[in-house]
């Protein structure tokens, strides 16, 4: 269970674009497909293709379920317990102020977020 650089951005940047990354990530699509469906998404909701309802709309399009985090350790449940919990599967984490990916026990990312807290988490039902 580790950390995987990944930045799918045609340009490289890694500033911004968190959400497609991470999206683009987890259902194995390119970054300009991603961001594609994402601004129609935000155009069919008039909001902006980051905000969490527009990119979480999306993803329950594509067959993910949101789910809250455990109240059991709210400050100190990291990233990278969560990938270690999680071996198996696709899974999209909302952290304060990012978006990362977990798939199969590792996270994807242009940095280590490993240590970052999520708030909330999309899996994708089977």
């Amino acid at each position: 269970m580790s950390y995987q650089f990944h930045n799918p951005n045609p340009q490289r940047k890694h500033v911004g674009d968190c959400t497609v990354r991470a999206v683009s990530a987890a259902l194995e699509q390119s970054w300009e497909e991603t961001f594609t469906a994402l601004c129609l998404q935000g155009f069919l909701m008039c909001d902006m293709p980051s905000a969490n309802h527009v990119w979480g709309a999306y993803l329950r399009e594509q067959g993910f379920k949101r789910h809250i985090m455990p109240d059991n350790c709210p400050d100190c449940y990291t990233v990278l317990d969560f990938a270690n919990e999680h071996p198996a599967g696709t899974y999209i984490l909302a952290l304060s102020g990012h978006v990362v990916c977990v798939k199969n026990g590792n996270w994807y990312d242009t940095w280590d977020s490993g240590m970052e807290v999520p708030l909330y988490y999309w899996s994708k039902e089977r």
